[in-house]
């Protein structure tokens, strides 16, 4: 079990560079007032160019949103990339992608959903980054979770998370979030991580019951649960059944699918689709406590960071 090399911490001035590596961009009022909320903290905001195209469902070819990525993470001035949106797009630009390790410095890139996929790509490649909001969610986050984002990024310590303790226990890992439909195509790919050691944190939205348990049971055959010592859950928004159909509800599904693996479980964590979407930072230890409902970011965390550039 192997923390990850945290990015420097951000401060008000540097550059930080967004772009679009899944699905096409269509909120733009909400980008915009994201996009105000960086600017307002003193930072930098580069917008990349051709932010807006449009391929069917995709913003642009996978070779346009491979180019903006590479073009951002290669950039020597640019101390972080932030995802414009989610949906779908971010496994295609992964296909014979390498994260050039040329810069001084690893950078940050957050965002959550798909590119759950980039976050777990640069975990592979021993780098931490954060699973928080989007530029088209950020602004709606209340102010709490965007005090948070910024807690991290800029070197401060975070606050525990409180949820629904299932028992089972206490647990120390390595956190590893993730969008849970998105995460379930990952399994059997190169981009699955080692979950050895791992506090899985996962999320979802407008899945049925039937698919999280299709999901779930999937990960369960694939023995990839037997290895984590703990699960975090999250917001399972908008994730109920078609009416009038005989189903399950989601938290019924999660119990059944999850609830005999023998190990510390804490759902109903604010995190994931649907504010609020507390910022996760990715390959830090932590401790989960599912007698108490809490995950907690350890206080030395801060220690795997890398000195500040000067």
């Amino acid at each position: 079990m192997k923390s990850k090399i945290l990015p420097a911490p951000l401060k008000p001035g540097d550059l930080l560079k967004v772009i679009a590596p899944s699905g096409t961009l269509r909120e733009f009022e909400a980008f915009g007032r994201s996009l105000e909320v960086w600017r307002s903290h003193g930072y930098q905001v580069e917008i990349s160019p051709k932010i807006d195209e449009k391929w069917g469902y995709l913003a642009g070819t996978d070779e346009d949103r491979r180019n903006q990525l590479a073009a951002a993470w290669q950039d020597p001035d640019c101390r972080g990339i932030l995802c414009a949106r989610g949906g779908f797009g971010s496994t295609r630009i992964l296909e014979n992608w390498h994260w050039e390790q040329n810069s001084e410095l690893p950078k940050w890139l957050i965002g959550f959903s798909d590119i759950t996929a980039l976050l777990w790509s640069l975990y592979n490649v021993g780098i931490s980054s954060l699973h928080g909001p989007v530029m088209t969610t950020l602004a709606d986050e209340p102010d709490w979770s965007i005090e948070r984002l910024f807690n991290w990024i800029e070197g401060r310590s975070l606050k525990p998370l409180k949820g629904c303790g299932w028992g089972g226990g206490i647990a120390t890992g390595i956190l590893l979030p993730g969008n849970l439909t998105v995460a379930t195509h990952l399994l059997n790919t190169p981009i699955q991580p080692n979950f050895d050691g791992v506090i899985l944190a996962l999320e979802d939205v407008t899945e049925a019951p039937y698919r999280i348990d299709r999901m779930l049971t999937q990960w369960r055959l694939s023995g990839s649960l037997s290895k984590l010592r703990g699960i975090a859950l999250g917001g399972f928004t908008r994730c109920q059944a078609p009416p009038n159909v005989p189903s399950f509800s989601v938290e019924e599904v999660l119990r059944d699918r999850l609830g005999d693996l023998g190990i510390p479980v804490v759902s109903h964590l604010p995190f994931g689709h649907d504010s609020p979407n507390a910022a996760l930072p990715v390959g830090v230890e932590v401790t989960l406590d599912a007698d108490q409902g809490i995950l907690k970011i350890h206080s030395d965390a801060r220690g795997l960071a890398t000195p500040a550039l000067t």
